[in-house]
């Protein structure tokens, strides 16, 4: 982590996850703003900026969801982990078509989820830093170090595991890839869930990317088409 002091929004209405993972946040150095109720999370999101928001679903006022859609039209700055004891497969599908960065199902080690802030922290925090600079490159553009895309010189509004999938996929074109070979390339080997998700992760790439270039290879999974760059 760098010497920046991140700012967590914590959405949490059982009192002792929310004690025990508050305690934990603050002595990795994070700054931790606690929130019982969907509204007050939104209301809070309305008076200061957050680096991320860590989210449980089932909570009084609105619910975590309602939150993720006010940070996705409001915050675009702020991160999003869903953190939940709903493990079904629809509920993981909807969380990630309203561009959650991850997905934890509690109960989860306090230290666990510090890993994955952390390294959605890192790279987000690139992405702000590098992705303000002028692009002038024309067609698609991957700046990998600022884990970020550009079309046309405009940086597109990836989420960190769009922009991980594309990645993986524009980097060999000529291979297809299977579902489970690209949920390792996002998630590592942390995933646990249904390698469906990627299909979810794809049709959203797909609406945000000015060209169709992402092949479906029937029965096997998908392909970046480097041709779709030249019509």
């Amino acid at each position: 982590m760098s010497e920046k002091v991140y700012k967590v929004l914590f959405l949490e209405d059982e009192p002792t996850i929310r004690e025990v993972l508050t305690e934990y946040m603050l002595m990795s150095g994070y700054e931790v703003t606690g929130a019982e109720r969907g509204d007050t999370a939104i209301e809070l999101l309305k008076e200061q900026m957050f680096d991320i928001a860590v989210l449980d679903i089932m909570v009084p006022g609105v619910d975590g969801f309602e939150v993720l859609k006010y940070i996705q039209a409001n915050c675009a700055q702020t991160a999003a982990i869903m953190l939940t004891a709903l493990e079904d497969e629809q509920t993981q599908v909807k969380a990630f078509n309203l561009y959650a960065d991850d997905y934890v199902i509690k109960p989860v080690s306090p230290i666990i989820l510090l890993k994955r802030m952390e390294t959605i922290l890192r790279r987000t925090s690139k992405l702000v830093s590098d992705g303000e600079k002028e692009e002038t490159e024309s067609g698609l553009c991957l700046k990998e170090e600022a884990y970020c895309a550009f079309y046309e010189g405009k940086q597109l509004p990836l989420t960190l595991s769009e922009y991980l999938l594309l990645q993986k996929l524009y980097k060999e074109p000529n291979r297809v890839f299977t579902r489970e070979q690209l949920i390792l390339s996002i998630f590592n080997e942390d995933y646990i869930g249904n390698d469906r998700i990627i299909d979810a992760h794809v049709k959203n790439l797909r609406k945000k990317l000015p060209i169709a270039c992402i092949k479906t290879v029937i029965g096997v999974g998908y392909q970046f088409d480097k041709e779709a760059l030249e019509r």
